[in-house]
């Protein structure tokens, strides 16, 4: 395999001031490898990659994603995509991006699919939590039948009635509106 060095610039997508975020600062503010420090992405793994000070193994690249392989594999294949601007969270991204971050996840899909000849995939984003780098990051990780992964996504916890799931809907809705859109870029 080829190794690339990403060279451009992280474009200015968002109308965060250049090393920080917004004056209010995100609910992540002070968590462990929060995007609140003077300049995020200095120390950052994926955004040495974009600019080219560390080698990955680029698959695809546009003006404002990158997708790489994953160093840690959980089947060869595993691919990351990235914005190229740093942001920790998928509600972080902006409206303008989110088209373009979404339909290359799905091109990544069906290439590692087709072109590895996996039964389908597994499509992942982590948001804190699990989240080992702290910039945006969608995983495309190739699956077949008895692959030997034993998912993570357990104990399963019900609801143990349909009241409390209606109240766990209600909850969720009344935080909708309180949840800001990402800004279009400008320009």
């Amino acid at each position: 395999m080829v190794q690339q060095r990403a060279r451009r610039d992280i474009g200015q997508l968002t109308d965060k001031p250049a090393g920080g975020p917004a004056a209010s600062g995100p609910y992540t503010a002070g968590m462990p490898g929060s995007t609140d420090a003077r300049d995020p992405a200095a120390a950052c793994v994926f955004c040495k990659i974009i600019r080219g000070e560390t080698t990955a193994h680029v698959v695809t690249e546009t003006a404002n994603l990158m997708a790489f392989l994953d160093i840690r594999p959980l089947f060869r294949g595993h691919t990351l995509l990235v914005p190229k601007v740093h942001l920790r969270l998928l509600s972080d991204l902006p409206g303008g991006l989110a088209a373009e971050f979404l339909t290359t996840a799905q091109r990544l899909e069906r290439a590692v699919e087709d072109g590895l000849g996996a039964a389908g995939s597994m499509i992942l984003v982590n948001n804190v939590v699990s989240q080992s780098v702290p910039h945006l990051h969608l995983h495309v990780i190739p699956r077949n039948p008895k692959d030997g992964l034993r998912l993570w996504l357990g104990p399963r916890h019900p609801y143990d009635t349909e009241q409390q799931a209606d109240e766990y809907a209600a909850k969720i809705r009344a935080a909708l509106p309180l949840v800001s859109a990402p800004v279009k870029p400008a320009g």
